[in-house]
């Protein structure tokens, strides 16, 4: 099994492999608090690298600071080629809720602990990650955050800006404010809202990066994804991965998982190769 088959996009002056690893899920229960095995965490980590991937998601907010702490451990110093991703916009409350952080003094503290906690001078791609509706996208304008955010990269600490959880509108009105390399929202079989939205990225050579690929917290429940896989001797979670590489070019894949087992098992997507009429059931799910 090659990662290696699912071939690679430019993404923020790299060639990055459209399999990637997401690091949410190594935080505890709820995305807060220590994991329940550290040891097994550090491990999940190490396998994703040495099965070859090259851009790995995280944020400070997960734990808070658990996450990027366990990437320090596991992967420092870290590989030339390793992408780091992380965002920033939100913070945890005590009782592990997800607040907004927009103002400037609470950008730029994410950046610092972002830093701190990777063990980092600069920050490879921040994703500015708005909150006007903690479920979903919503307009409203996110100039003051970016301009802080842009402020921040003209200082030299984050080298390249991205977007999450944003509307057309709001991705026309930053790219007046900054230079934007990607976004990054929901999608999936069964979330389909951004699909006009990751064409005309993908006109223009812009990395989508769909988080909950696999239905995040609630999994992807679909007869018709179960019978496809079970056609094609897969798993239903590898069909849906293998179904996001092949709607765009652009579509760079973060699943997370706290289990090496299935952290090789999400990579083996990278191998499997959708017949058109599957392609046309799964495309229906989300019809």
């Amino acid at each position: 099994m090659t990662i290696d088959q699912a071939g690679t996009y430019s993404f923020a002056g790299r060639a990055v492999k459209r399999l990637g690893y997401g690091a949410m899920q190594l935080a505890g229960p709820g995305v807060f608090g220590p994991p329940r095995d550290h040891d097994a965490a550090l491990a999940v980590l190490r396998a994703a690298v040495e099965a070859g991937v090259n851009h790995i998601d995280t944020s400070d907010f997960y734990g808070p600071h658990i996450t990027n702490r366990l990437i320090r451990e596991a992967l420092s110093p870290y590989s030339d080629n390793l992408l780091i991703v992380t965002k920033i916009g939100a913070r945890r409350g005590n009782d592990a809720s997800w607040l907004p952080a927009f103002e400037t003094d609470e950008l730029t503290r994410a950046v610092e602990d972002n830093l701190t906690n990777l063990g980092l001078e600069a920050l490879d791609v921040v994703n500015l990650r708005l909150m006007f509706d903690v479920h979903g996208p919503a307009e409203g304008s996110l100039a003051a955050p970016l301009k802080a955010v842009a402020d921040l990269q003209r200082q030299g600490l984050v080298r390249h800006i991205g977007l999450s959880n944003v509307t057309p509108t709001q991705f026309e009105e930053a790219r007046d404010i900054a230079a934007i390399v990607c976004v990054q929202n929901q999608y999936n079989l069964a979330h389909r809202d951004d699909d006009a939205f990751i064409d005309a990225l993908a006109a223009e050579g812009i990395a989508y990066v769909p988080f909950f690929p696999l239905g995040g917290f609630s999994p992807l429940q679909s007869a018709a994804l179960s019978d496809v896989a079970a056609r094609l001797k897969a798993t239903p979670m590898q069909v849906a991965l293998a179904w996001l590489l092949q709607r765009s070019p652009n579509i760079l894949l973060i699943p997370g998982t706290s289990s090496v087992a299935h952290l090789h098992e999400n990579l083996a997507a990278a191998s499997l190769t959708l017949p058109e009429d599957a392609v046309a059931e799964l495309n229906a799910i989300g019809g």
